[in-house]
């Protein structure tokens, strides 16, 4: 994967690409969300992405967010449409005791998030996105090797040409740098369903 092809939108004020690693410097007051909940519309986070009209691949990335310290400090994968359709997997640090691994689907506007809580000391992460057409699974990984199933979805404009890639964020007054390496884009690792088959 060549790192020096992605794109940004919304480039942040400090990062640093090389070959092999990307660093992003958040700064205060950056989030990805709509409406769901809270009312609010956030969509000023920055992206970095890649495009494909690959129907069938995974997308692997190593997340290091050591330096995150306040609430909602995240950073992870994501595949960003345009404001009001994309979808993100992260941990989102809380407190000093847990954090939240979780994925957020937004489809027209509206944004949902599915979470799990975990240990604070849980420092590095690896995400896998896969798509299956205009289907996608967002799965995880402490160790880059074993990875388990976070979300499985839909995304309703999610056919044909897509973005996929990285992003970070500190959705309150905070800044950290996320630290994203060992990118890899693979045949994809989501294989076909062999259960019920699918209806007429």
């Amino acid at each position: 994967m060549d790192t020096k092809s992605l794109i940004w939108t919304r480039e942040p004020g400090q990062y640093h690409i090389s070959d092999d690693r990307i660093s992003i410097t958040t700064e205060p007051g950056t989030d990805l969300w709509q409406r769901t909940y809270y009312h609010f519309r956030n969509d000023n986070a920055p992206v970095l992405q890649m495009e494909t009209e690959e129907k069938f691949f995974s997308f692997v990335v190593k997340t290091d967010f050591t330096e995150s310290h306040h609430r909602f400090d995240q950073c992870g994968i994501v595949m960003y449409l345009d404001s009001e359709n994309w979808l993100k997997g992260s941990v989102e640090y809380e407190t000093e005791k847990f954090q939240h691994l979780g994925s957020v689907v937004t489809n027209h506007g509206y944004s949902d998030w599915a979470t799990t809580a975990i240990p604070a000391d849980v420092k590095t992460m690896w995400y896998r996105l896969s798509r299956r057409e205009d289907d996608y699974c967002i799965e995880c990984s402490t160790d880059g090797v074993h990875f388990s199933q976070m979300r499985v979805c839909h995304m309703w404009e999610g056919a044909g040409k897509i973005r996929f890639g990285i992003y970070a964020c500190s959705p309150e007054q905070s800044s950290f740098t996320a630290v994203f390496t060992d990118f890899a884009v693979t045949e994809c690792a989501w294989k076909a369903h062999d259960g019920q088959q699918p209806d007429e």
